[in-house]
């Protein structure tokens, strides 16, 4: 499997030692999932077909049959997750489809209309993960879900506002047609400045990046709360993933929303600050003296 840079920890030493089996495994599957659609040279046709067999052994496996050989170290230790906690079938199925969604757009040269419609992709792409890990953690409800939603669709936009210099030479298009028309901008108008290139990108580019990264401030905001809801380690290692988020968003606005000509990351010289937000989201979660908590 291909290195890969991530934001945030995935199955770290904060997750319980019980859950890091079965959150390996979610991951493997989407990891392998992801490659497929969108490593090596393989072309569109072929990638669909893979991903088609790949949803075949996750049927097989969610109905007590085997999956066929290609991909044992994935359906192996996924089977038993499955078996073990209840993994639901359709979270897992709705990942794949939104990478099958992500081979169809790059391949006919298509793009997002509007925010509804690239939430919808979200909604496949991203939130399914979260709500794996709360079913794994017993959390339920739904204001937890809509918590879960607004933190997981969060980290997918701002994945997308990192990584223009690398979408947009793939040919990978995630800003809504709708927000680059309000700013006087077309799909074609972010061919001329694309990595390597010396034409720097427009205002108007800048504005709707700074735009669409306060977009992804305001959900990720809306999602934080649901940090005090999860106790222990797994409060912590959310703690810490809405942290990394705010952090990359910090590091866009630092680069003056300009993520067209360079790639934010985040590196061991973030981790004091990520440590003292995330202690200080600790402190804020204690509850309040009952005069602070009367309205005045």
């Amino acid at each position: 499997m291909p290195d890969h840079y991530e934001n945030f920890p995935v199955a770290s030493w904060l997750c319980p030692p019980r859950l890091r089996p079965p959150i390996a495994a979610i991951y493997g599957f989407a990891r392998t999932a992801d490659d497929i659609a969108d490593e090596g040279d393989a072309s569109a046709d072929e990638r669909l077909a893979d991903l088609t067999d790949f949803r075949a052994d996750l049927a097989a496996i969610a109905s007590g049959r085997a999956a066929s050989p290609r991909w044992p170290a994935v359906f192996g230790p996924l089977a038993l997750a499955m078996s073990k906690f209840g993994l639901p079938e359709a979270l897992l199925a709705d990942l794949l489809s939104a990478f099958m969604q992500d081979i169809l757009k790059t391949r006919d040269g298509g793009a997002y209309a509007d925010r509804a419609e690239l939430l919808d992709y979200c909604r496949r792409s991203a939130n399914p993960v979260g709500r794996l890990l709360l079913h794994l953690y017993g959390v339920a409800g739904p204001q937890a879900l809509r918590q879960c939603d607004a933190i997981c669709t969060a980290l997918q936009l701002i994945n997308f506002w990192q990584d223009p210099s690398v979408d947009l030479p793939r040919g990978r298009f995630y800003l809504p047609l709708a927000d680059c028309t309000a700013q006087g901008l077309a799909r074609e108008s972010f061919d001329s400045f694309r990595p390597m290139s010396s034409v720097q990108p427009p205002r108007q580019a800048i504005a709707l990046m700074a735009q669409e990264a306060t977009w992804a401030r305001e959900l990720m905001q809306q999602g934080a709360p649901l940090v005090h809801l999860l106790r222990g380690r797994a409060g912590w290692e959310l703690r810490l993933v809405v942290q990394g988020g705010l952090r990359i968003l910090d590091k866009i606005e630092a680069l003056g929303f300009d993520t067209f000509s360079e790639r934010p990351t985040i590196g061991k010289g973030d981790a004091p600050l990520l440590a003292w937000r995330t202690l200080w989201m600790r402190r804020q979660s204690k509850p309040m003296k009952k005069e602070e908590a009367s309205p005045r």
